[in-house]
């Protein structure tokens, strides 16, 4: 089995732990990966759901840790490979002047990316009728580990601890949706040149596409050097149903506003987060990736994780069978259109954590 099947199973199946005290602690909650673990393998470090229902029932089971931290991955009792668990960022045992803890501010997924969510509220999670279906970004606030709103001066004081504490080497910023036009654009500016002033650190800003396009523009010049904005869905009939709030802004929209803003970072540097398992099919998926790239735009496609705690937490995961069926083509697709995660200067397709996208873009395709 290759690398990128591996993660891809794992991805889906999610994994059982002997010592769930394993590594640093799994994150729960919140918006970003969440339920999940971070694991590396070989040099390849992922994120895979341990605090899921699917993962409960996985055939794959992680034994204790040896003293340096590595440990046997088994599938149905035989030993497939070994992983290693990251450890505790230093940064997390700092506090800021007014005693809020570092990791309450920013949070360290895969091994050397620093994530924060500015924003800890959004509009579209008050009302029941409008939230996304999968959507956690209020567990994490309610259960006082994190902090509705992180300043600029806060996000820069940490970003700048973790890169000399911990090594990190770009940062995602994303945001729950504000109200008004803008969708979150202004405090991406406001927040990334505050980091940029404290600390050379590529970043990638993530909000909905804003109604005004020279919101691009803005960004780009305080200092954010690639851009997401996310379908998550790429059919109107799966976004309506799952995400009626988010599905008010029309996937002409976003295609509007991959163009405006590829203009701007250039290709490659804008993306989008698609999750596969939601209800469009590989085809629906194929072909939105197909024009995606045709515009210079990276689709990062990730498995559904239904997480504890949402109106989706009984979703079945997709089938690994289903996400290869996706992913590798959709690898060669990115490979031809010149846009590699590798290239991507921040964000969560050059991380790749959450998905073996990146992996699948390295095998060769049969002759």
């Amino acid at each position: 089995m290759s690398d990128a099947d591996l993660i891809n199973d794992l991805q889906s199946y999610g994994m059982r732990l002997a010592d769930p005290g394993a590594g640093h602690e799994a994150r729960r909650g919140g918006a970003g990966p969440s339920d999940h673990k971070a694991v590396t393998l070989g040099s390849k470090t992922v994120m895979v759901p341990v605090h899921t229902a699917p993962a409960f029932q996985s055939p794959f089971l992680v034994e204790a840790p040896d003293a340096s931290g590595h440990a046997r991955l088994t599938r149905d009792g035989k030993e497939v490979a070994r992983l290693h668990f990251p450890t505790r960022p230093r940064f997390y045992d700092l506090k800021t002047a007014d005693g809020i803890p570092y990791s309450h501010i920013a949070t360290l997924h895969s091994r050397d990316v620093l994530a924060t969510t500015v924003l800890q509220t959004c509009i579209r999670y008050e009302s029941r009728k409008k939230t996304c279906q999968f959507c956690a970004i209020g567990q994490s606030l309610a259960a006082g580990r994190t902090i509705a709103h992180k300043t600029p001066e806060q996000l820069a004081e940490v970003a700048k601890a973790a890169v000399e504490l911990d090594g990190v080497k770009h940062m995602v910023m994303t945001t729950g949706t504000p109200p008004g036009k803008d969708r979150g654009a202004a405090v991406m500016v406001d927040s990334a040149r505050a980091i940029k002033a404290a600390v050379d650190l590529p970043i990638q800003g993530q909000c909905e596409p804003p109604a005004d396009d020279i919101w691009h523009q803005r960004m780009f010049d305080a200092g954010i050097d690639a851009l997401g904005m996310h379908l998550e869905a790429v059919t109107q009939e799966v976004r309506a149903r799952i995400m009626p709030g988010k599905a008010t802004v029309p996937v002409e929209k976003y295609m509007s506003s991959f163009e405006a803003a590829v203009k701007v970072f250039g290709r490659g540097q804008v993306s989008t987060y698609i999750l596969a398992g939601l209800g469009d099919t590989r085809e629906a998926i194929l072909e939105m990736g197909q024009k995606l790239c045709d515009m210079g735009v990276y689709p990062f496609v990730v498995p559904f994780v239904p997480i504890s705690g949402t109106p989706l937490e009984s979703h079945p995961a997709p089938r690994p069978e289903f996400m290869a069926s996706v992913l590798r083509p959709l690898g060669q697709m990115i490979v031809r259109a010149g846009m590699r995660s590798e290239d991507i200067k921040a964000g969560c397709g050059k991380c790749g954590a959450c998905s073996a996208l990146s992996k699948y873009e390295s095998l060769k395709v049969p002759a």
